[in-house]
């Protein structure tokens, strides 16, 4: 009989093998990401042209170095379509085997989402690490191990924030038919506010204090700021202390929602 967290490691093997059976629509996701990390290197660098050497204290070699970082961070912490397939398990009713089963259903889509990004960063790794060192002049890794440590910690937790996202969203489907609107409006937020666009701190500075307070900016711009070097001191205390906060509570939210939710589901006869 496997022990608990061997079947936990089985589903994380399993979910990469199914990853690998569909390893081209990977390779060319991964590789039709980088379209939009092209794009944003030409603006910023039409934006450095007609403004001046810096922009809130970033050179262009260093906002370059930016999104570079925050390709490689969202591939090892984005979520691939997890929060629509745990809200179809709910509605169409295959849940019901893990509710009858030991089977923690939280760990099992925790070790597929795992699994996923695994195979999602050995497809976009390769080209994104030949355009960093293609840039390499212009790009400069952190010498401080303290910084490696935090930086670990911290897209650690940024994988548990976006996961945790997707799978409270996932769980009001034990309430709504569809969560599409939800989920659009919620992504709508974080594609702008979690750095992806633009570096938080180039917004004017009570915004962005305002900003760090929410989930959003520590799903990629904080992480990548700390490998930058950006963050430290109290600043990097705060932050991460605010990320481990916002992985507790929304880890407290999405299991007093399953409770609710299966309690629901099964006074329904699911």
């Amino acid at each position: 009989m496997f022990r608990r967290a061997d079947l936990y490691t089985t589903v994380f093997s399993i979910g990469i093998q199914n990853a690998f059976v569909y390893r081209w629509n990977f390779l060319f996701r991964a590789l039709f990401g980088l379209i939009p990390l092209a794009a944003t290197i030409w603006i910023w660098r039409a934006v450095f042209q007609s403004s001046g050497s810096e922009v809130a204290g970033y050179s262009f070699g260093e906002m370059v170095f930016y999104f570079i970082a925050v390709t490689l961070v969202e591939s090892l912490v984005s979520p691939t379509d997890d929060e629509w397939q745990i809200a179809a398990d709910i509605r169409e009713g295959r849940i019901s085997a893990f509710l009858l089963r030991p089977v923690n259903y939280f760990l099992y889509r925790a070790s597929l989402f795992a699994s996923s990004r695994a195979v999602y960063l050995v497809m976009t790794a390769p080209p994104v690490i030949a355009l960093a060192l293609f840039m390499a002049g212009d790009m400069h890794l952190p010498a401080n191990a303290t910084t490696w440590v935090a930086f670990a910690a911290s897209l650690v937790m940024a994988g548990a924030i976006q996961f945790l996202i997707a799978y409270v969203l996932a769980t009001l489907g034990f309430w709504v038919l569809e969560i599409s609107t939800l989920v659009f409006i919620l992504y709508s937020f974080e594609y702008f506010l979690s750095g992806r666009i633009f570096p938080i701190d180039v917004m004017p500075a009570g915004v962005a204090a305002v900003l760090k307070l929410t989930p959003f900016p520590y799903e990629l711009y904080f992480p990548v700021a700390v490998w930058m070097g950006r963050v430290s001191g109290g600043d990097l205390w705060f932050g991460l202390a605010v990320q481990a906060g916002w992985v507790l509570a929304l880890f407290a939210l999405s299991r007093w929602l399953w409770r609710q939710g299966v309690r629901r589901y099964g006074a329904y006869g699911g």
